[in-house]
């Protein structure tokens, strides 16, 4: 049976990724289709009365390909699939036939549409994911592995992190230098020229860096609809969560609750950059942290402190990596 949807301005129809059960007709109002790329949204389109979204959904019951948010305040006719599903089966083959056809042909565009713009990231960023998690880990292995242990640090043959680049995984030597020169910038080592083209390559934390080589791999193979992507606008907020964590004593589980009304209010003076309680809205919609809670004094949330601590420095990791442009 169909029925009315009322949305507001902003409200969320549906997400990128999620599981299809309706198609909609737009009745009054205004909807955007948006599409996910990188740690912002881009608008695909913008609909309006009398049109029709999620239908595609209907022939091959695959997750929304996009996500689609009110842009104005509307009122939207919802169709379910399993209604639809009945009537559908009075439809005469050839029509079926013609429908479906229609529909893989735009289902399989998407995918081509998606996999070049994936491909003209790729030639302007420096460090593609996969790339980044290879130059990481054989950062991580040599240093590990073959390291001297000095009081700073583990200090690596120059020699050998050359053989295992190029030898071994076959990446050029300027790759791994850039990625030197970046990790470098955000304090996990230290490159010292000692003259006559040779290097002192001091590792602070190889532990982090196999961690973030083994944790973004097994992010990178997930099928896209079980991934958990953390946006570069939540890396604040995440960093505000684990400093004020840390000040709290974890309970049997690891978890830490935080008063966020405290956090808005004194985030300038400890952090030196604004926090608002709305900014976890969209951590607590992943299920990174718990939903908000009203206590004495405020709004708090909670969450395992050690696995969000951890999570922080990898995903600070990918951001800067795609930052690094072509020379």
């Amino acid at each position: 049976m169909s029925g009315l949807k009322n949305l507001k301005k902003n409200d969320i129809l549906f997400r990128e990724n999620d599981p299809s059960e309706s198609m909609y007709v737009i009745k009054s109002g205004k909807i955007a289709i948006t599409k996910s790329k990188g740690s912002s949204e881009i608008t695909l389109a913008e609909l309006g009365p009398g049109d029709m979204l999620g239908e595609m959904a209907f022939f091959d019951n695959k997750p929304r390909s996009a996500g689609a948010k009110a842009v104005q305040d509307s009122v939207l006719i919802e169709l379910p699939f399993k209604s639809l599903n009945a009537q559908f089966k009075t439809f005469p083959e050839w029509l079926k036939a013609i429908v479906r056809t229609v529909n893989t042909h735009l289902r399989n565009a998407n995918t081509k549409i998606k996999n070049l713009e994936k491909a003209g990231e790729e030639e302007t960023v420096y460090f593609p994911p996969h790339t980044a998690t290879r130059l990481v880990g054989i950062l991580g292995l040599v240093a590990s592995r073959y390291g001297e242990k000095t009081p700073e640090g583990l200090v690596v043959s120059q020699h050998t992190l050359r053989r295992y680049t190029i030898q071994v995984f076959q990446m050029p030597t300027a790759k791994m230098e850039r990625m030197m020169a970046l990790l470098e910038s955000m304090g996990y080592m230290k490159v010292e020229d000692l003259g006559e083209g040779k290097q002192k390559i001091t590792v602070f934390n190889a532990d982090f860096l196999v961690r973030f080589c083994d944790v973004y791999t097994e992010w990178l193979f997930k099928p896209e609809e079980k991934r958990v992507e953390i946006e570069e606008k939540e890396l604040k907020p995440m960093k505000a969560l684990v400093f004020y964590g840390n000040r709290e004593t974890p309970n049997h589980k690891g978890e830490v609750k935080v008063n966020l009304t405290t956090m808005q209010a004194d985030a300038m003076k400890d952090l030196n950059f604004a926090f608002s309680t709305d900014d976890v809205n969209s951590l607590a919609e992943k299920k990174v942290i718990s939903e908000k809670m009203s206590i004495e004094g405020g709004i708090a949330v909670s969450f395992h402190l050690k696995e969000l601590e951890a999570m922080h420095p990898i995903w600070e990791l990918v951001y800067a990596c795609k930052k690094v442009q072509r020379p």
